[in-house]
């Protein structure tokens, strides 16, 4: 049965002050050129990690989802091979083109509409509507990634953990990465979104996907009526099938509200999938190259 999440309670807080705080900071770098806007995104982009990690060790919501050494070596490796590997790779080779692309559709057709502002408050509210349109777009393919084989065998990795931990946020195989950028490079491209809007929908973008794999017993409130939460996201990776086919938005949970496929579960066994056995690094990245045998026997 859905349980109803507090709406006053002091742990509904930090994962909005923390989410919304970051994107005004880098919002207000771009407008008011106080600091180095790409370089606070960049430090924006790390920052939870370490923060989230110490308070996990503090005030976990699960000890049994606490890091051993091992945990934290394998989880360095993931953060490591996303920002300096991965991300570069195809922010050059992928994106941009793809990107491209819709930008001269948006042209040809000659849509007026450009997500442009100059002020703290207008980079902000133009990012929202990027996040909501890229999230649109996101949802449809993280749904159809569940539903049939040959999608899912890029997106398996993320869902083979047994624990919930900030840093598994970046557990994703970078094959995935053509479908996680898809979404951002149609609609933000096809809106005219500017650098500094694009830097602010990825500060608020990677820090809710931060908060909604941690280890902290945090809950929605108000802020999980439109986005997702830990609370919501904790819930998706359960290793129960029919619980993990719910709450499929990365940042956005209003698209899974609307097409009906909310849950507001909040207490899960297993995390996991399949087997919900451990499974080693080299297994985590050669499993896109598995028969569907193997992959459903994992």
């Amino acid at each position: 049965m859905a349980q109803k999440s507090p709406l006053l309670s002091i742990w509904s807080l930090p994962q909005p002050v923390f989410v919304f705080g970051s994107a005004i900071l880098a919002a207000s770098a771009a407008a008011n050129h106080w600091m180095d806007a790409g370089l606070l995104v960049s430090i924006l982009m790390f920052a939870p990690i370490p923060l989230l990690l110490i308070a996990e060790r503090l005030l976990p919501k699960r000890r049994d989802w606490l890091l051993n050494w091992r945990d934290l070596l394998e989880d360095s490796f993931w953060v490591f091979a996303t920002y300096l590997i991965w991300v570069p790779i195809y922010d050059e080779a992928y994106d941009t083109p793809i990107s491209n692309f819709f930008a001269s559709l948006r042209d040809a057709s000659g849509f007026p509409f450009r997500l442009e502002a100059e002020t703290t408050v207008g980079l902000v509210v133009a990012a929202l509507i990027g996040i909501f349109a890229k999230e649109f777009i996101a949802y449809w393919l993280h749904r159809i990634q569940h539903r049939f084989m040959f999608f899912w065998r890029i997106h398996a990795t993320h869902h083979h953990i047994t624990k919930l931990s900030v840093a598994r946020a970046e557990r994703t195989h970078p094959l995935e990465f053509l479908g996680l950028n898809l979404g951002s490079a149609i609609a933000l491209a096809f809106l005219g979104a500017s650098p500094d809007v694009v830097g602010v929908v990825v500060v608020f973008g990677l820090t809710s996907a931060h908060f909604n794999h941690s280890n902290l017993p945090l809950v929605s409130g108000v802020f999980g009526w439109l986005f997702n939460t830990a609370q919501w996201h904790q819930l998706h990776h359960s290793c129960n099938y029919d619980e993990s086919n719910t709450n499929y938005g990365c940042v956005v949970i209003l698209w899974d509200r609307v097409f009906g496929t909310f849950s507001g579960k909040d207490n899960i066994e297993r995390v996991g999938n399949g087997s919900g056995e451990q499974l080693s690094l080299l297994s985590q990245l050669t499993i896109p190259f598995r028969s569907d045998e193997v992959l459903r026997s994992l």
